[in-house]
């Protein structure tokens, strides 16, 4: 009954092909024990080659050091050529500030894909079982998870690990075992509930199982299955957009186009954020449906420049139409700019979000108008020539309104707590000699409005939404 799962799991899911040479990754229990046991039964009729890999983590004495010595003589019963690895994980977990779990993973998997690459293997066979995806679904639920968590572990990965007991029950598996007078290590470890993955196995399912749906593992695998081909098609729709709108800068940086993303579903956004946490990262692993949220806010949001922490010292940043995962500090290039602002129209810089309006009023019209910092009317025959909007330069100055000296651009942002980054977003109104207005912040004294005053061009500024033309709240 096993065996024929196994054969028709190969079958159905490609797993195997006639040629391949398949690593089965062989821990001494139960699982790995019956997986490397079929394969060897069916290989040559099937026509792959495999070899075993056993890891001694040194995390249970001398119980692991018997766990070798079974692997070494199972293989050599079977005809299996056993590669061994010892590491210490324990230094390991402590170096590197991980869970004991986490760095036995890590240094695991770092293990079974060297030994790939030096046998020329084409496939890692690893022994979860039916079981094991019911724990894993469970476990994300908990957590908060979506439609990718939802589907649970795939039978295959792009990187060559296949799961062909994936759909047989752990019960199933230990029949299989005691049928064939097999006698596979046990690891107590996996009968302590501190992990939560354990609490799930030991409490939670049992009680399930018992109270309300006897085959909830069925249930839950089958779930996952489903799900898996509705993610597989939205999958392959993000990975061909991510393309599109990402560019690798270096490897510990992915930009995207927010722009490029703005008309797509939320769906497809998420997995667009996240293969680019995976392309830094090298895996999902930490990143949860919280984190996806929080940058949605982000990229959502009306700041133009912002940032998040997210897991493994990867941080989400913002600079205005791009977002950044990255580890790296991401400095905005300076882009410099100078527009010239017509008199009784308008301008739009998407650039930085804003819409500047000039109109030449009287100076008692101008008085029915509200000011604020955003917002400022200059005497029309204290200004010379044309008018223009740019970003700070070198040496700027200004003349403050009721100061009755000149003061530097840049003194007066440092003055008003601006952020170094954000420094060089501050508009500069000009005309052909002098700065009119540091937008937000100061007005120069150098064309107030006086009693002699007639005419006033009256100058405001607004943050608007890109292909918003009405305008929105001022900066």
């Amino acid at each position: 009954m096993v065996e024929n799962k196994v054969i028709e799991t190969l079958r159905r899911e490609g797993l195997i092909e006639k040629g391949d040479r398949v690593i089965v990754a062989l821990s001494g229990g139960p699982d790995s024990v019956c997986l490397i046991h079929i394969l060897s039964k069916i290989s040559k009729e099937y026509g792959f080659t495999i070899y075993a890999a056993h890891f001694n983590h040194q995390i249970r004495g001398l119980a692991a050091h018997r766990d070798a010595l079974y692997s070494m003589e199972l293989c050599d019963s079977l005809g299996i050529r056993c590669f061994l690895k010892s590491v210490d994980v324990p230094s390991y977990a402590k170096e590197k500030k991980l869970t004991m779990e986490e760095a036995a993973r890590i240094l695991r998997y770092e293990m079974l894909f060297q030994l790939k690459k030096e046998t020329g293997s084409d496939k890692i066979a690893v022994a979860h079982n039916l079981d094991d995806q019911a724990e894993t679904v469970m476990m994300r639920i908990m957590r908060g998870t979506g439609l990718n968590g939802l589907k649970g572990m795939d039978y295959r990965r792009p990187d060559g690990i296949i799961r062909p007991l994936m759909d047989v029950l752990k019960a199933d598996i230990e029949k299989y075992c005691k049928d064939n007078q097999l006698e596979p290590r046990i690891d107590h470890t996996n009968l302590e509930d501190e992990y939560t993955r354990n609490k799930i196995r030991i409490h939670l399912l049992p009680y399930i199982e018992k109270e309300y749906a006897s085959n909830i593992k069925e249930i839950l695998s089958r779930m996952a299955n489903s799900l898996r081909e509705d993610s597989q098609y939205i999958e392959s729709t993000a990975d061909e957009i991510y393309e599109r709108v990402s560019s690798v800068i270096d490897r510990d940086t992915v930009r995207i186009d927010l722009d490029l993303i703005e008309s797509e579903d939320i769906s497809i956004t998420k997995r667009i954020l996240r293969n680019a946490y995976r392309q830094i990262e090298g895996s999902y692993n930490g990143l949860e449906t919280v984190h996806l949220d929080d940058i949605l806010d982000l990229i959502q949001s009306s700041r133009k420049e912002a940032r998040i922490n997210l897991p493994k010292g990867i941080i989400a940043d913002r600079k205005a139409s791009y977002l950044y995962i990255t580890r790296n500090e991401i400095k905005t290039e300076l882009i410099e700019y100078e527009i010239e602002i017509p008199i009784n129209s308008s301008i739009i810089i998407e650039e930085l979000g804003i819409k500047v309006e000039a109109q030449k009023i009287s100076k008692e019209k101008s008085k029915l108008f509200s000011t604020g910092n955003c917002t400022k009317s200059f005497d029309v025959e204290k200004i010379s020539g044309k008018l223009t909007i740019r970003n700070r330069r070198n040496g700027d100055k200004i003349k403050p309104l009721g100061l009755g000296g000149t003061k530097k651009v840049k003194d007066i942002l440092i003055d008003s707590k601006v952020p170094l980054e954000k420094r060089n977003s501050v508009p500069v109104i000009c005309d052909e000699e002098k700065i009119l207005w540091l937008a937000g912040y100061c007005m120069s004294d150098e064309a107030k409005i006086s009693d002699s005053t007639k005419d006033v061009v009256r100058i405001s500024i607004k943050n608007i939404k890109i292909n918003d033309p009405q305008g929105g709240a001022g900066i």
